[in-house]
């Protein structure tokens, strides 16, 4: 690949940040574009999430996203010393509550030692307590390398530094159709603007798999919206949470549940549920968009994955409704919780993707073609590993 190569990214958030950093730091001589459809970088995902930096502990030894967190996590809290960005390394409490969530616990902690995480100990309930004296847990593992980050200010520096290094990043520029013309990329923006490209990256987060399809990719997995809302603790419970709380991961439901994560500013929240959102950008339950529910409503992966979990779907819906069983899920891990303690807080929107069989894509994924890569499943922790993830799609091309 020789300096004249051009790149176009399409999508601001961390991932395509951080892919256009990565490929400016390899090719300091190369023309890059990275297209963001909103008025200013992460938006959306990068920005709407709980503000962890995960170190690798619930993900499948040999997985990608084990790989990719373990080294990520460590490239993002460089980047952050770097550039002077608000984070703290301030660890992870994971806590089982009943007897049968021990075996699940122990599981975590070979996990974790084979994803190659430092300083993982198992506690038992007195020693669990000294770390949170709040908590309920029968035992539970300290996982000391986790920590909290200002994402806003990753996005914001990130962004800097492309444009320092020659990048261009425009905003207001969705894209609306691709096509390959003698090899080349040509991008047109909502505003009949074109942008051309020798290699396409799409990083579009909740609509990379309609990016993918304008490319000419079919839709083999389709991108379903799951909201997930966060409440406030009131200062006066604020320190019934010294720092991150999480639980053991139930087998039969596919998200991970809520947890307590303090801020790096400042507070404790509590979340997420995972509801199914009516809009790709629905933060809220009344926001709707035709296009989006149809898109969702008329997939059979997602009547398949609903049939697999009707318990889950329904009190995660209950959540989202009721404060008080919000709360008596919160309870689970720190019984002093009081309904009253709760203020509602912010939102965000996850872009999982699903197979037509209703099953969830867990996995990072991504569509690799001689000039082209698509980015079609970035879950958590796609914030933490961002960089690493950059830099394995440098890598790819």
């Amino acid at each position: 690949m020789n300096k004249q190569k051009s790149f176009l990214v399409i999508g601001g958030g961390l991932v395509g940040l951080a892919t256009a950093y990565r490929l400016l730091e390899r090719f300091p001589s190369a023309k890059l574009i990275l297209l963001e459809k909103e008025t200013k970088v992460g938006m959306h995902q990068s920005t709407h999430n709980s503000g962890v930096l995960h170190a690798g502990l619930y993900y499948a030894p040999g997985s990608a996203k084990a790989k990719l967190a373990v080294t990520g996590i460590k490239q993002m809290v460089e980047f952050c010393r770097m550039e002077h960005i608000a984070h703290e390394i301030c660890g992870k409490l994971v806590v089982a509550v009943t007897p049968e969530e021990l075996p699940r616990l122990d599981e975590l902690f070979r996990r974790g030692i084979s994803n190659g995480l430092k300083g993982l100990k198992k506690l038992d309930r007195d020693e669990a307590r000294k770390l949170e004296p709040n908590v309920n847990a029968l035992a539970a593992v300290h996982v000391p390398e986790e920590g909290i980050v200002d994402y806003r200010q990753v996005c914001d520096r990130m962004a800097a530094i492309i444009q320092d290094r020659g990048g261009q990043i425009v905003t207001d520029a969705k894209v609306v159709q691709i096509n390959l013309k003698s090899g080349m990329w040509l991008t047109t923006t909502s505003t009949k603007t074109e942008f051309t490209g020798d290699f396409l990256v799409n990083c579009a987060g909740l609509y990379c798999d309609r990016v993918a399809e304008l490319a000419g990719e079919k839709r083999e997995v389709r991108i379903v919206p799951f909201r997930g809302e966060y409440y406030l603790l009131k200062p006066s419970a604020g320190q019934l949470v010294k720092n991150l709380v999480y639980p053991v991961p139930n087998p039969e439901f596919p998200f991970l549940g809520v947890h307590f994560t303090r801020m790096i500013h400042g507070g404790v929240e509590a979340g997420p549920n995972a509801v199914l959102a009516f809009a790709r950008e629905g933060y809220h339950f009344s926001k709707i968009d035709s296009r989006d529910l149809l898109d969702a409503l008329l997939f059979p992966g997602l009547w398949r994955f609903l049939r697999k979990y009707p318990a889950m779907a329904f009190s995660e819906f209950a959540q989202s409704l009721s404060k008080d069983h919000f709360c008596k899920t919160l309870q689970r891990l720190v019984p002093d919780i009081r309904i009253d303690d709760l203020v509602p807080g912010h939102a965000g929107v996850r872009a999982q993707a699903m197979s037509a069989t209703g099953d969830l894509v867990n996995d990072f994924h991504l569509v690799v073609r001689h000039n082209a890569i698509h980015v079609i499943n970035a879950p958590s922790p796609a914030a933490t590993a961002s960089l690493a993830i950059g830099e394995h799609i440098v890598n790819q091309l």
